[in-house]
């Protein structure tokens, strides 16, 4: 614990949900590096969103190779500097996997996946957000990603429920769930100040932070 906070953050959640803004505000509030996932580095992405079938192994591959290479980098950080946070787990990536691939293609990822994933540092605290797709949907458009603008509802609602089935059966760190339908992630005050103290006090297991918009 550095200051009452956990050593290593990660935020998760499904596509939307605003993982990647919470997670820069918390490594601004701690004055640390922030580990991110690059989705607008896939080239092979784009072209996921507009033909899934053709398209989901190279992209799922391509985000396994990044991911390792990021997982291997974060292992070779000085564990003694600020609190450490990142915008994904590496286990998220057979989530994915598990829900674009074949069976065929599914096999082969897995060999894959056995013989290159690192041994991931276990996070001190996971916090996981939740939205409904519509919300997801809206807030999706509303930040205009080109490599986005193909995605569908039906595609979402099953990134949605594979975060949920993922979660139900997590148990690696203490988890906190947070309800972001009324959490300004970006900007808003009270609701933050909320969940940094919700942090300091958490035990281990699994938690709800359910904010109020003010």
């Amino acid at each position: 614990m550095k200051n009452g906070y956990p050593d290593y953050i990660v935020v998760e959640g499904p596509i939307g949900v605003g993982k990647t803004t919470l997670a820069k505000r918390l490594a601004a509030t701690f004055n640390t590096d922030l580990m991110l996932e690059m989705p607008v580095e896939n080239p092979f992405l784009p072209r996921f969103y507009a033909n899934p079938r053709a398209f989901a192994l190279p992209t799922q591959l391509y985000f396994l190779f990044q991911r390792a290479r990021q997982i291997e980098a974060l292992k070779q950080t000085d564990l003694f500097q600020p609190v450490q946070v990142a915008d994904f787990l590496m286990e998220k990536d057979r989530l994915f996997a598990n829900i674009t691939l074949d069976d065929e293609e599914l096999a082969l990822y897995q060999q894959v996946y056995e013989r290159l994933t690192l041994e991931a540092p276990v996070p001190d605290l996971v916090i996981y957000l939740q939205a409904p797709v519509d919300v997801l949907m809206q807030r999706v458009m509303e930040r205009g990603h080109d490599h986005e603008r193909l995605i569908e509802k039906n595609y979402l609602q099953r990134v949605a429920d594979g975060y949920v089935e993922f979660f139900y059966h997590y148990a690696k760190s203490p988890l906190l769930i947070v309800n972001t339908v009324d959490f300004d992630l970006a900007n808003g005050v009270d609701n933050y100040h909320l969940l940094l103290e919700h942090i300091q006090h958490l035990k281990p297991g699994r938690h709800y932070f359910n904010p109020i918009e003010r």
